[in-house]
């Protein structure tokens, strides 16, 4: 929610935490927290993606983070759409902090203080879903699959001297959901999916990491962090087969149709050391290692032959370097370059490659400055898709295993203009040239660029890196900065975003709506003999273009009992723009020793039905919309203390 108001984002999915930047697909996203190159930090997440419903980790444990949205400094790699560069705040060292909360989604407790008679300090967080003790105590919250999930996070910062510090820090959470239509006896009741199944999702996942800075000198600093992290998800899906009596279904049977079990850790090492030589230059030199351990196993029913078919059957190791170098010169006081090296190597696909990246910002006045970038990225695909294929064959057909990076070029040019100390106007523009894009070997629509828009895994055909892709487009921001106890932001993006498929043909992106419009503003209110009152509203309206859809073979679709789309016109159609106003009302009271906050938040105030996607109702035998969110109002009560 706080990525989608900046612009060149897109956040028209109600459904998942997916951070869609400049047309590209979420799976672009590099997630960092701590010099770490961490997995997906969502519960729910599903192998592969880099989104979902709730993210795992507490904002209250962040400190002033950095969101990229293209042509990144050569310390960035393994991109090709945007950044989140998470940091962990420190706790307080001089006294113990506490606070509780409870709210509509979960139990929160938090903590913070000194340890010894040092500057160190432990910062540390709890949550547990609150829908889950709602199903414990059979409260009625309007779903029979109540999603369970709990996380922590923490942060331990030891300063050793002037010159060393070490912190050790670690975040996780667990998730669950059991989608069972077996027990269903109302056909009216509401279809989460539309589909007969009975399903069961487990996801878990966590890092740590150990990170020790050390100034050499007064000219040298060496910062190196040890890592460790896993992601595990399992689900297994069955068949529902039923028929109605009396107005009520009645259970026939149930067989088991698909199941996996997703399991990949990660043994990182992240070195760095700056080095400040003279007035003007400053070098950064570093390395990025990550050893992965996958374990990975897949089947799914052929509901012709009435056998499983095995996708995916895979232990083993793999090996990711990304060694970089930058130089930053500072050529005059107004005028200041960004130049450097990436390079990346994928040991299990062979693929190596090194890639230039420049950066200037040219102060032109007090109120002006004009920035540009540019730079080549690459990505690798999720992993598991290295070694999916036939494994029923003998030996087994692994399709995708000499894959090469997904590869792009940055070109981003833009304006700053400062009206006054606290008001910016931005203006950007840009254009980015992907190519060696994985597609089907046989001529499709089928392109990697439109995967992570569900929360599916994916398992195409035999692909090729011979497919490509260009998005370009302009962005508008105009920002006032908190002060006199307000603040306001309003973004506008204008792009396009399309790609060539394997026959040769170009189509949209499905994350193409060609614009999207937000508009942010908060303001406060104190009152009091100490001014110990705060009342705080705030308002987020956003205006998008409506997501891309294929059309639908009808015909087809009711012989496969599933929808069956019309390749040829991949995303040739769009539903209806996006529209949403969400309002938020805080209320905090601070007493002698406590501080009571109250909040509200009234997402989609109007109710208005943005739809998701069509899917097939087999017992109707009919296409039905499918709405994304309604209006939810979501509560909570914190206590610092």
């Amino acid at each position: 929610r706080m990525a989608a108001n900046f612009a060149g984002v897109l956040g028209n999915n109600d459904n998942s935490n997916d951070i869609i930047v400049r047309g590209n697909s979420p799976l672009g996203l590099l997630w960092r927290l701590e010099d770490v190159n961490i997995p997906n930090p969502n519960h729910f997440a599903v192998a592969g993606t880099s989104g979902g419903p709730i993210m795992m980790l507490n904002n209250k444990v962040l400190a002033n983070s950095d969101f990229l949205t293209g042509a990144f400094p050569a310390e960035y790699g393994n991109t090709v759409a945007g950044v989140f560069d998470l940091r962990m705040r420190n706790g307080n060292n001089e006294k113990h902090e506490f606070s509780g909360q409870i709210g509509f989604l979960g139990l929160e407790a938090n903590a913070e203080g000194p340890l010894g008679t040092g500057r160190a300090s432990y910062l540390a967080s709890y949550r547990y879903s609150t829908l889950a003790l709602f199903g414990f105590m059979g409260i009625n919250i309007g779903t029979d699959a109540i999603p369970q999930y709990q996380d922590f996070a923490f942060k331990v910062n030891i300063p050793s001297g002037k010159k060393t510090n070490i912190s050790w820090f670690g975040m996780g959470g667990m998730s669950t959901i059991d989608l069972l239509k077996s027990g269903q006896t109302d056909i009216d009741a509401t279809d989460v999916f539309g589909e007969d199944k009975d399903e069961y999702f487990r996801s878990r996942s966590g890092v740590t990491g150990l990170r020790i800075s050390h100034a050499l000198s007064d000219k040298l600093l060496l910062k190196a962090t040890l890592s460790y992290s896993a992601e595990v998800s399992t689900n297994n899906l069955w068949d529902v087969f039923r028929h109605v009596e009396d107005s009520l279904w009645v259970l026939d049977s149930i067989v088991s149709t698909a199941g996996y079990r997703f399991r990949q850790d990660k043994a990182g090492l992240a070195l760095s050391l700056n080095h400040k030589a003279g007035l003007r230059h400053t070098l950064k030199y570093g390395l990025f290692a990550d050893q992965y351990f996958f374990s990975f196993r897949d089947s799914i029913m052929n509901m012709q032959t009435w056998q499983f078919r095995t996708r995916l059957d895979h232990e083993g190791t793999g090996l990711l370097l990304q060694p970089y170098a930058q130089w930053r010169y500072r050529a005059s006081e107004h005028v200041t370059l960004l130049a450097g090296l990436h390079g990346q190597y994928l040991s299990f696909s062979g693929a190596a490659v090194v890639e230039p990246r420049l950066g200037m910002r040219w102060q032109v006045s007090d109120k002006n400055a004009i920035s540009m970038g540019l730079g080549r990225h690459s990505q690798m695909l999720p992993s598991y898709l290295y070694f999916s294929g036939n494994y029923d064959a003998d030996p087994p057909a692994l399709h995708n295993q000499k894959l090469g990076f997904i590869r792009s070029d940055h070109v981003v040019g833009g304006w700053d203009h400062y009206f006054s100390r606290n008001l910016r106007l931005k203006l950007e523009a840009y254009y980015q040239n992907l190519f060696d894009v994985p597609v089907t070997v046989q001529p499709s629509s089928y392109s990697v660029l439109n995967e992570g828009d569900d929360l599916n895994r994916f398992f195409p055909d035999s692909l090729a890196n011979s497919g490509s892709g260009r998005n370009y487009g302009m962005e508008f921001t105009l920002e006032k900065f908190f002060s006199k106890q307000w603040f306001m932001l309003a973004t506008v993006s204008l792009f396009d975003s399309r790609y060539q498929a394997s026959d040769g043909r170009w189509y949209n992106t499905t994350f193409n709506s060609n614009y999207v419009a937000n508009l942010l503003a908060g303001r406060e209110f104190t009152w009091g003999s100490k001014r110990n009152n705060t009342l705080g509203t705030g308002a987020k309206v956003t205006l998008a273009g409506g997501r891309r859809t294929t059309p639908i073979d009808v015909d087809a679709t009711k012989l496969a009992g599933e929808v069956v789309y019309i390749d040829s016109l991949r995303n040739t159609e769009q539903f209806r723009d996006y529209f949403r106003i969400d309002v938020n009302i805080t209320y905090k009271m601070n007493t002698q020793r406590l501080t009571h906050e109250f909040g509200l938040d009234l997402v989609n105030l109007t109710n208005r039905e943005n739809p998701f996607r069509i899917r097939y109702n087999p017992v109707a035998e009919a296409l039905v919309a499918e709405p994304q969110l309604g209006f939810l109002p979501i509560f909570f009560w914190r206590v610092v203390f």
